[in-house]
């Protein structure tokens, strides 16, 4: 009876560990499915729009409801985020720009002089026609104040904490030119490797720090918006900016085409055609370097000699960025209307100036370029706390479509560099045979 008792009781202790190891065995895949789902990668344009519309969530029920502490809560983490952004462009502009003249000038060839000339002039080319467009029609569509008029709700921060820069933006901008074309000049720098350990540096605190909390950093900036009864002016006038830029990001193409296809004496449109899974790759991977294998299939099918191919096309993925230019330019001035400032053509100009040299050094991570150019717009457009995280907004936005403008651009050049070279080298060919 003893021994019946005794194996009953095993038993049911079997059955009871079985049950507690199938709940346990659940737990544990629950466990790893939400630990794989959270470590899943998040596009950056989806995190922004998801603190966005929870920023803005967040500014109209406490707007309506007269509760101003979570709106100034967000408020100081703007703040004190705003200001390490301020004290980390400097740094930015030095760690990319150094390195990246430094690197670039050490090369040598004609046939790096002949893109980097023909790159520098596309992107400038960009954003001097987003001026022309936008000069012309954002006025007409944008009232001024749109941000945080006089008649919005102010709100203000628990605290703030002041972090001086350790230099201007201007400073920053001089040094890394003179630093850069200086470590050109010199062969084996050790100068040159402490810069390039500082770049990895920066690039960390870039894609580490400043990247992932851009997101809360833009929810937190329209909470404000939406406390203060400005946010749908504010949307209004995005949709229209979009409407524009993708527009001239597509004429911009084309134009590059119909100026290669003269050149090449075929039609612009085949030549487009041909760059097509180019352009799609680029809207799907955010970066200019993952589509250069794709991109390099494409320009061959463009009859493009291989050695110029190999050279061009990584290269003007570093360096040829007319989408970003066009974005930064005509959606600087979209900001500045709605602040009731009216952008000149003698403070544009100067600014795409800059902005065609710093595109050179951006990161190539997504939201890279707006990074790069945080500096600029602060130095020479003036733009501050609410302007900058409205910029790396309208950026992220398009980031794709920016991308694949500057991959389909780097086969235009890529045929006009082809067509300069070989017909240099025909040239000299012909004069070998005339000789001989």
């Amino acid at each position: 009876m003893v021994y019946i008792k005794f194996v009953v009781r095993i038993h049911m202790y079997s059955i009871q560990r079985q049950q507690i190891d199938k709940k346990y065995k659940c737990i544990l895949r629950g466990y790893k499915y939400m630990r794989g789902l959270s470590m899943r990668k998040i596009s950056l344009i989806t995190r922004i729009f998801l603190c966005l519309i929870l920023g803005i969530s967040i500014g109209l029920i406490c707007g309506n409801n007269d509760i101003d502490f979570p709106v100034r809560i967000l408020a100081t983490f703007s703040g004190l985020f705003g200001n390490f952004l301020s004290f980390v462009i400097p740094l930015i502009i030095i760690g990319f720009i150094v390195p990246g003249i430094a690197c670039l000038g050490g090369k040598s060839g004609k046939g790096l002089i002949i893109t980097t000339v023909i790159a520098y002039i596309s992107t400038i080319g960009a954003g001097f026609a987003a001026y022309l467009i936008g000069s012309n029609i954002l006025p007409r569509f944008i009232n001024g104040s749109v941000l945080l008029g006089e008649g919005g709700k102010e709100i203000q921060p628990y605290f703030s904490i002041e972090i001086p820069v350790i230099m201007s933006v201007m400073s920053a901008l001089v040094l890394a030119f003179i630093l850069g074309i200086g470590l050109s000049k010199i062969k084996n720098s050790a100068m040159l490797k402490m810069v390039g350990e500082f770049n990895s540096i920066v690039l960390m605190i870039v894609t580490k720090v400043l990247i992932p909390l851009v997101p809360i950093y833009i929810g937190c900036v329209f909470a404000k918006l939406s406390y203060s009864g400005e946010i749908f002016n504010t949307l209004k006038s995005f949709g229209l900016v979009y409407v524009i830029l993708f527009s001239l990001q597509l004429a911009y193409i084309l134009l590059q085409y119909c100026i290669a296809g003269a050149v090449k004496s075929e039609n612009p449109f085949k030549l487009i055609k041909n760059m097509i899974p180019s352009y799609m790759t680029a809207v799907g991977t955010q970066s200019s370097a993952a589509t250069i294998p794709v991109t390099l299939a494409c320009v061959k099918k463009n009859n493009v000699s291989e050695e110029v191919l190999d050279f061009v096309v990584p290269l003007g993925a570093t360096i040829h960025l007319a989408g970003d230019t066009i974005t930064l330019v005509l959606t600087s001035m979209a900001v500045m209307y709605m602040n009731g400032q009216v952008p000149t053509f003698g403070m544009i100009m100067p600014f795409i100036l800059m902005l065609g040299v710093t595109m050179i050094a951006a990161p190539g991570v997504p939201g890279g370029g707006v990074m790069a150019a945080l500096g600029l717009l602060e130095s020479m457009l003036g733009f501050g706390t609410l302007e900058k995280p409205l910029m790396i907004a309208l950026h992220a936005a398009q980031d794709s479509f920016g991308t694949a403008t500057n991959v389909t651009g780097d086969g235009a050049i890529a045929i006009l560099v082809d067509y300069i070279i070989n017909r240099k080298n025909n040239k000299s060919k012909s004069k070998d045979t005339i000789v001989a």
